[in-house]
């Protein structure tokens, strides 16, 4: 329920709160006090168009926040699903600033317009006399079927199944889609695979032959160096050995005066066996050097293919061509197993749909039973209201293809004269007998499904006496099962209300603003009375007027 609402800088509002309470809440007041601004003000934290040239100060931004009690775990769901804390105590709030930019919150969370729409719909169902849209809603007419056709889990059920069904043939889709892809270059990848098996990559076998090559290349001069490196060692005249031979006659022979010169001389000792074992390992890798030309043709081929294996797939070496070779034949290893996927897919696509095509025959089945029901209920409710000869008539018919709700098409027919064929509500309902038709719908609605707070703006136009008493108790039924505001000028209404609230308007300095108070007993008798009589009602006005709060 609404409990309550904060409006600052709207219209001929600076600032206003107003607490309401469960029930039916009458809201009444002068033409023109502000009841429709009040209403207006409302609507923003549904998500409707916001302009700020409705501002009462131009300086200034406009707020509107609503705090509403809900213990609806539905409600909760959405909460949860939007990313939102949900509290027994939610707030709505919108801000729209000078320039006309606007801000939307949820419990002090930033949210799009659109969700704030979406979950303000859910709290507040505003009908007015003008309001064709709704009965003319293929969804709302299936609801009134379906608020009396006592299927609930079975729809929630087959709602479920359906999503699932969109999925899987949408997936089923793109599988068989990808599938026919693959196939189209299945020859040309099974080539490009076969190319690259054959070759027989390793990873480091490119680095290794370049390394080679290099070697066979300057074969000739590496052996040259080599030879000349060895005799300067250990063969030339004198020797790299020799000299260091001398040098180490010439130590000796002074050690004896300096015994320091001993470790200069194992030094020279050590340095020679180095340099003899660095000149037999250099012969040996001379000896080990070959120029071989029929090595080096064979080495040159097998790099070539690399460089144009690379160049033809765009890599920069084997390790990234080995990678390209993984991925082709994963590409054909699921080109495999696709059509095994397909099949399985299809069986469980179809076994769903026809779970659901007896789901939705069912739902169809519950529908037929309860069009009787709706029919009957709002033909009493609307004679009630001043109407007897008006009657509802619901058709249903079946349609190819399943979709969200089932089978099942459902459209809104109306007569409100004896011998009137039935037509499209739009076509031969006047504005007050949509408006009583309207309010039939939802005291059906009402004592079937949850309905948010629904609020009733001058639905009782064109109506009056007797029959403005049985609207007036129709509209009091509601408020047993749930919030009702009502705006009427009718005293027959507005004294059946649990809370009575008055919008007055106010000047003060030549400019006027609109304010709303909750009366007391003795002021809502005296202000029924002026709607029965007009300003500074008489005894029996007054009499009247407490007879009808009675």
């Amino acid at each position: 329920m609404l409990q309550k609402l904060s409006i600052r800088n709207y219209a001929l509002i600076d600032s206003l709160d107003i607490e309401f309470d469960k029930g039916l809440n009458i809201i009444t007041g002068e033409t023109g006090a502000g009841k429709s601004i009040i209403l207006g003000a409302l609507s923003l934290i549904l998500g409707q168009r916001a302009e700020s040239k409705y501002f009462f100060n131009q300086d200034k931004k406009c707020v509107i926040e609503g705090t509403f009690l809900l213990a609806d775990e539905n409600l909760r769901i959405l909460f949860e699903e939007s990313d939102l804390d949900f509290f027994n105590e939610n707030t709505l709030r919108r801000e729209i600033s000078i320039d006309g930019k606007s801000r939307s919150f949820i419990n002090d969370t930033p949210v799009n317009l659109s969700l704030l729409k979406q979950i303000g719909e859910k709290l507040i169902d505003i009908h007015s006399q003008h309001a064709t849209q709704e009965i003319n809603d293929a969804d709302f007419q299936l609801l009134i079927v379906d608020s009396l056709s006592n299927h609930k889990a079975l729809l929630s059920a087959y709602r479920v199944g359906f999503k699932k069904l969109k999925t899987d043939t949408a997936r089923l889709k793109k599988l068989i889609t990808d599938a026919d892809e693959a196939r189209s270059k299945q020859d040309y990848e099974q080539f490009l695979f076969n190319e690259l098996e054959q070759v027989n990559l390793k990873d480091g076998e490119q680095e290794e032959l370049e390394s080679e090559l290099e070697k066979l290349t300057h074969a000739e001069t590496i052996k040259r160096a080599l030879l000349t490196a060895s005799g300067l060692l250990t063969e030339s005249e004198p020797s790299a050995v020799q000299l260091l031979k001398e040098a180490q006659i010439q130590l000796q022979s002074i050690e004896k005066f300096d015994p320091s010169i001993n470790v200069l001389f194992e030094r020279l000792r050590s340095s020679i066996i180095e340099i003899k074992d660095i000149a037999a390992e250099t012969s040996t890798i001379e000896e080990n050097t070959l120029h071989s030309a029929e090595r080096l043709e064979i080495v040159n081929q097998r790099l070539d293919l690399f460089y144009s294996l690379q160049q033809k797939h765009r890599v920069a070496n084997n390790t990234e061509l080995i990678a390209v070779k993984e991925q082709l034949e994963s590409n054909l290893n699921q080109l495999l197993t696709s059509d095994e996927n397909i099949e399985k897919l299809q069986k469980e696509t179809k076994q769903l749909a026809q779970e659901l095509t007896k789901q939705a025959q069912q739902l169809s089945s519950d529908r037929k039973k309860a069009i009787k029901l709706v029919e009957e209920q709002t033909a009493q409710t609307l004679k009630q209201v001043g109407m007897p000869n008006a009657k509802l008539v619901l058709t249903q018919n079946l349609i190819p293809d399943l979709n969200k709700d089932g089978l099942d098409e459902i459209n809104l027919l109306f007569t409100a004269n004896a011998g009137q064929a039935p037509a499209p509500v739009n076509k031969v309902a006047s504005g007050g007998e949509l408006s009583r038709l309207m309010l039939a719908i939802k005291a059906l609605l009402a004592k079937h499904t949850s309905l948010p707070t629904i609020i009733f703006d001058e639905i009782d136009t064109g109506i009056s006496g007797e029959t403005a008493l049985k609207v007036g108790e129709v509209i009091s039924d509601l408020g047993h099962d749930m919030q009702v505001l009502s705006i009427t000028h009718l005293p027959q209404i507005a004294a059946k209300g649990n809370s009575h609230y008055f919008v007055y308007k106010n000047e003060d300095g030549g400019k006027t603003t609109t304010g709303i108070r909750k009366l007391k007993q003795e002021e809502r008798i005296t202000a029924i009375a002026e709607m029965l009589s007009g300003k500074n009602p008489g005894a029996s006005a007054i009499e009247n007027a407490r007879e009808l709060l009675t």
